[in-house]
């Protein structure tokens, strides 16, 4: 007879430290269920929903988003699978393919574009670091947009008939105002793919005194006079076909091969027409610069006090959206939709953005070096397992190290 003892020596691993619910569960509990409810009842997003509330929604949405699935079918799948922690996510079982697919049609997409205003309201200052070294404003905005795909019978006339039975360009434009001191979205607009860009600039309510810098496909040259008037500064590049008229040339050096600065600096003159339809006359400074790549750019603006140095750093600085709109197409689920009507296409396109404010608040309260990428990947990963997110995302040891709780930062540290 054989007995079958316990070698001491392989006792269990001790640092890795189990916590009593799901990552997933952590990442949601970042999103004040007082907030939910005010916002359910402002909307009136529940009403006519016995199976398929809000809070469901938004969590099976969340869900699909972060762990990347291609269809509802496999999100909903996948929480079937979770049945055992489910009621950890405040949910009383797994969606219905059917049941959640009409929520998803039918649900006002409202509802999760305000929700996403919430939760920037909230997380703007915490996330609030210096990114704007070196340029005299401390409130830099920056003004861009990403265009997402879809196939053109989902939103028939949406993108632009090309000529010569060319391929459409389908799909919807997500335009945004961002604080490049945060990286936070201060203001979205989702359009047609086939909008202008400058249309999006009559939605904005910009705060005197501020500077905003965007490039050329948003030059408007009456709503330029109208900021100049409210004292909002801008920053964008001249475009190819611009007609002005030099009134003053301030400074100018020869262009040398390989020396990078600021080549010309020049006052002109812009007509554009106001309201009364009566062309009007414009000052603005045109700045010529040359990179180190020996690329040439013209920028425009209305500050007359700046340096030119710092205009060009100014325009600079706009490669911080685009940098955002990377995070947001490489790292979550932008190629397949979940519905196929424009509310539900919205309705993604909102959860996607904030699942990704969700990963920058984690990001900024683990005090981590890693990627965006990385943290994306490890939340994907281990997005139901029962571990600590933060000590998680935080850890750069081979094993997973026990926290030590008193040493965890508060979110809202007092």
């Amino acid at each position: 007879m054989f007995v079958l003892r316990r070698n001491n020596t392989m006792s269990k691993n001790t640092s890795i430290r189990l916590v009593g619910q799901p990552i997933f569960t952590q990442i949601l509990s970042l999103i004040p269920k007082d907030d939910i409810q005010r916002l359910i009842k402002a909307h009136q997003s529940d009403h006519y929903y016995k199976a398929f509330k809000s809070w469901d929604h938004l969590v099976t949405l969340l869900f699909g988003i972060l762990s990347r699935c291609d269809s509802m079918g496999e999100v909903c799948e996948g929480l079937k699978g979770l049945s055992g922690k489910l009621q950890q996510l405040g949910l009383r079982n797994a969606p219905a393919k059917s049941t959640a697919g009409d929520g998803h049609r039918n649900r006002d997409n409202r509802f999760f574009e305000s929700l996403y205003y919430q939760l920037v309201d909230r997380y703007s200052s915490f996330l609030s670091v210096s990114r704007t070294y070196g340029l005299s404003f401390k409130e830099l905005l920056i003004i861009d947009s990403t265009t997402i795909r879809l196939f053109s019978d989902i939103l028939k006339g949406v993108g632009r008939d090309p000529k010569n039975d060319g391929r459409k360009k389908g799909g919807l434009k997500v335009h945004m105002l961002i604080d490049a001191s945060s990286s936070v979205t201060r203001f979205v607009k989702i359009s047609e793919a086939k909008s202008a860009d400058r249309n999006f600039l009559r939605h904005l309510h910009l705060p005197a005194h501020s500077m905003i810098v965007f490039d050329k496909a948003y030059n408007v040259y009456d709503q330029f006079a109208k900021w100049t008037e409210e004292s909002i500064f801008f920053v964008t590049r001249q475009k190819d076909n611009t007609v002005y008229t030099v009134l003053e040339k301030i400074s100018e050096r020869p262009k040398i091969k390989g020396i990078t600065g600021v080549l010309k600096e020049e006052l002109v003159s812009v007509l554009y027409k106001n309201a009364d339809n009566k062309l009007q006359p414009l000052i603005l400074r045109r700045v010529s610069y040359q990179d180190e790549k020996n690329r040439f750019y013209i920028f425009l603006t209305n500050n007359m006090n700046i340096s030119s140095e710092e205009v060009c750093l100014i325009y600079k600085k706009r490669w911080g959206i685009e940098i955002l709109f990377k995070k947001m197409k490489q790292n979550f689920q932008l190629h397949y939709f979940y519905g196929e009507n424009e509310n539900a296409i919205r309705t993604q396109i909102w959860c996607t953005l904030l699942a990704q404010l969700l990963l920058t608040v984690l990001q900024k309260q683990a005090n981590t070096r890693k990627a965006f990428s990385t943290i994306a990947t490890i939340i994907r990963i281990h997005l139901i397992s029962l571990l600590d997110m933060i000590e998680l995302i935080r850890n750069t040891m081979r094993s997973y190290k026990k926290k030590d709780k008193a040493t965890q930062p508060s979110l809202f540290a007092t």
